[in-house]
């Protein structure tokens, strides 16, 4: 038996009134995936436990089948793993992006307009990290590059009181009223690397040529490092990773997933879809059980604000990643399940994250379900199963009895 998850990160949403009051998972170009869906098991399933953050550390941990509230620890620890770091007992790793802020006069007053920089590019968010690392790093502070704006701090004996507010989920604020606190010594280094930043000569071309300066890091994410159970044992069947974001290569590195590294895998719109469906082939082909492929594009639209770019997304999911993999898995000569759905919704008019159920399509190819053209991958999937967690899910899609 092989088994496919894919997961369109973020993809669910709300209605919206220039979509006729439908979602963009109504309208977009999926016909591949509504296809399959006629013959698939529909439902919600709730990947966010009660009382926990709608981050992606805590919802691709749920599908996977581990409960968050359990053993999650923070974001940051998990990219911390898939950048091979290893980590002391007493040392906290924090998220730490580039981020565009605009405004006059003391740094709390500033305003957050992107979270991501533009989606900053690698080279020079490397530059970027190198740089400050130089000025504030030091003393059991560690800076560190990531994936394009996704970096990454590790420091030592930070206080268990410091807490932290993720960037997306404060656009066009000021940003007075959700800067860290609970540590001086490291809250005191976002406002320092703002000064480092603005007039720094990279910034200055990037402004010249249209594009936002990244003028700030900002901390998020914390947390001690983790471990996780073998996901093998767990469920009895090898697995695979694949994804272009640390946080998810952390979560699979950590339950003893392979992660492969996709040539051209950006973690934005423009990322290498092809590239991706190989990975999953070649991983299947190699004698691997099952692959849980990741599209981050989804997200990155909604958090943006870009509706069409989140079309454009999933029609690109649809056509470059997963039918190819299901042309390869019908005719792979095993029996084979899939499952389609978001970790969590990313509502356009909020362009944060949201802790509602996500719906879900699961195709089983020793079923034979009959053929029921209500059945299409959307939010309106409603009558169908619902698990009250992600784990649940996973449990059920992997054939464990409960």
């Amino acid at each position: 038996m092989k088994f496919f998850i894919l997961v369109p990160d973020g993809c669910g949403d709300w209605p919206i009134e220039s979509l006729g009051g439908k979602t963009p998972l109504d309208v977009a170009d999926i016909s591949n995936i509504n296809a399959l869906a006629k013959f698939c098991e529909t439902g919600l399933v709730k990947t966010v436990p009660d009382g926990m953050e709608p981050g992606s550390d805590v919802a691709n941990l749920s599908l996977l089948g581990y409960d968050p509230a359990a053993c999650l620890t923070g974001r940051a620890p998990l990219e911390a793993a898939a950048m091979k770091i290893e980590m002391c007992d007493d040392e906290t790793a924090i998220r730490t992006n580039f981020v565009t802020l605009a405004g006059e006069g003391a740094y709390e007053n500033l305003t957050i307009k992107d979270h991501s920089a533009g989606e900053l590019e690698d080279a020079d968010a490397e530059v970027l990290i190198k740089y400050i690392h130089e000025k504030l790093g030091g003393d059991g502070l560690k800076f560190l590059p990531g994936v394009s704006y996704r970096c990454l701090l590790v420091a030592k004996n930070v206080s268990e009181n410091f807490k932290t507010t993720p960037p997306h989920d404060i656009l066009e604020k000021t940003i007075g009223d959700f800067l860290p606190v609970g540590d001086e010594k490291i809250c005191e280094l976002q406002a320092k690397s703002y000064e480092l930043l603005k007039n720094h000569p990279l910034n200055i071309s990037r402004e010249k040529n249209g594009k936002p300066p990244a003028n700030s890091i900002w901390f998020w994410g914390q947390g001690k490092k983790m471990q996780l159970s073998s996901h093998a044992e767990k469920f009895g069947v090898s697995g695979c990773m694949i994804t272009a974001v640390n946080l998810l290569k952390g979560i699979g590195g950590s339950a003893g997933l392979t992660c492969p590294t996709v040539q051209g895998a950006t973690g934005t719109l423009h990322t290498n879809y092809e590239g991706k469906a190989a990975a999953a082939i070649d991983a299947f082909k190699s004698g691997t059980d099952f692959v849980f492929l990741h599209v981050e594009a989804p997200d990155e639209c909604s958090h943006c604000g870009d509706m069409d770019g989140k079309l454009l997304s999933l029609k690109f999911i649809d056509e470059r990643v997963f039918k190819t993999v299901h042309e390869f898995l019908k005719n792979c000569g095993e029996p084979y399940r899939i499952l389609i759905l978001p970790d969590h919704k990313t509502p356009l008019k909020i362009r944060t994250h949201c802790s509602e159920p996500v719906p879900f399509i699961l195709f089983d190819s020793e079923k034979n379900l009959p053929c029921d053209e209500e059945n299409f991958f959307s939010e309106a999937c409603k009558t169908g199963n619902f698990f009250e967690s992600g784990v649940a899910l996973a449990e059920y899609f992997f054939g464990i009895s409960r």
